[in-house]
């Protein structure tokens, strides 16, 4: 239920890892040396290059004229189109570590980011800790809906709900163990929207459960969909309402379940993100 990319250096990166590629039957080296082509293969070098050039004529060409459509994120046959996952060009809204971030664009896109931001917070282990909760309620949610939402929330993480998670009153774990909330948003899609309003479903995966040597509710992984209806308050976008439901989930992977403190040590050295497309 939480609030809330280096690259391997050992492919070859900087002249390090290159292979030197030998022409066949003989040891001429490519990078220094390699025998100058004739005129036949200069000439069947430009008949190749003006085939590519033809090729990214005709792709410029379709593109342009696809352009029409291009507001929608489904092309022909229902399929979803390129754009639909590539990156907008719009500048993310501004965040400061640890803080939910705010300032969202008012249109579709702002709604999804502020969508997946706040998914991450309403499925996560500060929610759970009274002495967040009504913080975090006050930064979510549209103002006249936080008290009934208090006093929802409350009734619902109440002492007994908690200490079936190992955690005490205040929502926290007991020595030695750590509990882990963490929501990670895989993607977001508009169902409705208007100049003020805005639903958003946010599919997610995400970890669950308490870290421990002797933990009886060891950290799983699970995966659900979030449905916010989203509301332009106060020049940004806030939560009106929300729900879940179970899936689309995949085929369990392989991998090999790791220890209470490895997972222990992951939740507490790697933070969150913040989501904008």
């Amino acid at each position: 239920m939480s609030l809330g990319d280096d690259q391997d250096g050992s492919g070859g990166y900087g002249g390090t890892g290159q292979t030197r590629t030998h022409l066949p039957g003989g040891t001429t080296d490519v990078y220094g040396g390699a025998r100058r082509p004739g005129r036949s293969s200069s000439r069947s070098l430009v008949t190749v290059v003006g085939v590519i050039v033809l090729l990214i004529a005709a792709i410029a060409f379709a593109n342009r004229g696809g352009d029409d459509s291009s507001s929608s994120e489904v092309g022909a046959g229902g399929q979803p189109r390129a754009t639909s996952t590539a990156a907008s060009g719009t500048k993310p809204v501004q965040s400061t570590p640890g803080v939910i971030p705010k300032g969202y664009a008012h249109d579709a896109q702002g709604a999804q980011s502020a969508a997946a931001n706040y998914a991450t917070v309403l499925v996560s282990a500060d929610i759970l800790k009274p002495a967040r909760r009504a913080e975090l309620v006050q930064q979510v949610f549209v103002t006249d809906k936080q008290a009934a939402l208090n006093a929802k929330f409350d009734k619902a993480y109440s002492a007994e709900f908690l200490s079936k998670l190992g955690l005490d009153q205040n929502g926290d774990a007991a020595a030695g163990h750590t509990y882990v909330s963490r929501t990670v948003p895989i993607g977001t899609k508009v169902t409705s929207a208007s100049d003020t309003s805005a639903a958003v479903e946010v599919w997610c995966t995400g970890l669950y459960g308490t870290a421990g040597a002797d933990s009886t509710d060891p950290v799983t992984s699970d995966w659900f969909t979030m449905t916010l209806q989203m509301r332009w308050a106060d020049s940004d976008w806030k939560v009106d309402s929300f729900s879940q439901k179970d899936g689309p989930a995949p085929v369990p992977g392989d991998d090999k379940a790791s220890s209470a403190d490895e997972m222990a040590k992951a939740a507490q050295e790697y933070g969150g993100f913040t989501y904008a497309r």
